[in-house]
């Protein structure tokens, strides 16, 4: 929740960034540098807690990060660009994209800024947080989220078993029709388990389907610490439910940035030689020894865009003039699908 003053803020802010982009790009070029002409960006979530935590000024604080553009100039040591070359990246400050790679011919602008964080979250959980192999079972927490999703046509390309939560009956006829572009046409999603329905269970949901053993990787959109909480969180999963669906030797990747465990919670998971991980995809930008990594993820993203494989949820294209009201709308969570802005 922010106060009135803190969307001012974000307003003018993403006002600055939209005018930096086109305007006060610097002129002069370091040599590994690319100057890009951005033509789409994804407006995503802004983690203020986060950027207060590392100590951050908020005047350096980049928002409509996910970005796709075109190559003006390339500084003399830059071997893998030239100009006119189409580039998709992710920026870490107002006019540093970190690592951008070849957008191939084909994909429309808006697809693939709409695909970068969702994209990047996606293998972030499941390959470099879980280890996911084939024959695996995954539960996506919302499954009809943008990340969601992802989550599902990049697990289900893996051989991944998929059952995934709906918050709403409108969700789950969604992930019930869910189907890949290419290949057999079986549905991406096992089972889709409907948490808006009082009478459904989770946890016997979960172990119904997997004989009793639990499943092997759980990513959630957030926990409830305690049985009672605002209305707004009622259909999140409570904790000790999902330490109780978990299998052994499982893997939990968590959003909540303020999970708490108890004793007997963490005993639980000792007992079933558990992991719990944190998913926090801002790590890429902060050690240059994850360069490498961070490039084969934004490869294969946009390699698996170009086939089918994955395919982004995505409300029509924003443009600039109802940017900031749009950003307002994310930051306050009241959109279900990835909004871009075509410049």
């Amino acid at each position: 929740t922010f106060s009135r003053k803190a969307h001012s803020w974000l307003s003018d802010k993403l006002t600055d960034c939209l005018f930096n982009m086109s305007q006060n790009v610097p002129s002069a070029l370091g040599s590994n540098q690319v100057k890009v002409q951005v033509k789409a960006c994804a407006l995503s979530p802004l983690d203020l807690k986060l950027h207060e935590d590392l100590k951050l000024q908020r005047d350096l604080v980049p928002v409509g990060r996910e970005i796709v553009g075109i190559v003006l100039q390339v500084g003399p040591k830059v071997t893998f660009f030239q100009p006119d070359d189409e580039v998709v990246g992710k920026c870490y400050s107002d006019f540093c994209v970190r690592s951008p790679v070849q957008k191939p011919e084909k994909l429309r602008w808006v697809e693939v800024a709409g695909a970068i964080r969702d994209g990047l979250r996606a293998y972030t959980a499941l390959h470099t947080l879980a280890r996911m192999v084939s024959g695996h079972t995954l539960l996506v927490l919302d499954g009809a989220s943008p990340f969601g999703v992802l989550s599902i046509q990049l697990a289900h390309y893996h051989g991944v078993k998929v059952l995934a939560s709906a918050l709403s009956s409108e969700d789950q006829k969604f992930l019930e029709q869910l189907r890949p572009s290419v290949g057999v046409r079986e549905s991406l999603v096992a089972r889709v388990i409907g948490v808006w329905d009082t009478k459904v269970d989770l946890v016997d949901s979960c172990l119904e389907e997997t004989g009793g053993l639990g499943v092997d990787i759980v990513i959630d959109s957030g926990v409830r610490l305690h049985e009672e909480e605002p209305e707004a969180r009622c259909l999140l999963p409570y904790k000790h439910d999902i330490i109780t669906l978990l299998g052994v030797g499982g893997h939990w990747v968590t959003t909540e940035q303020n999970l708490q465990l108890d004793p007997p919670d963490s005993r639980s998971l000792f007992l079933k030689a558990a992991s719990l991980s944190f998913l926090n995809e801002e790590v890429w930008g902060a050690s240059s020894a994850r360069q490498g990594r961070y490039l084969h993820i934004m490869k294969d993203i946009v390699e698996k865009l170009s086939t089918g494989t994955l395919r982004p949820q995505l409300e029509d294209p924003v443009p600039l003039y109802d940017a900031t009201v749009s950003m307002e709308m994310v930051q306050k969570k009241q959109v279900r699908k990835r909004l871009v802005i075509q410049l």
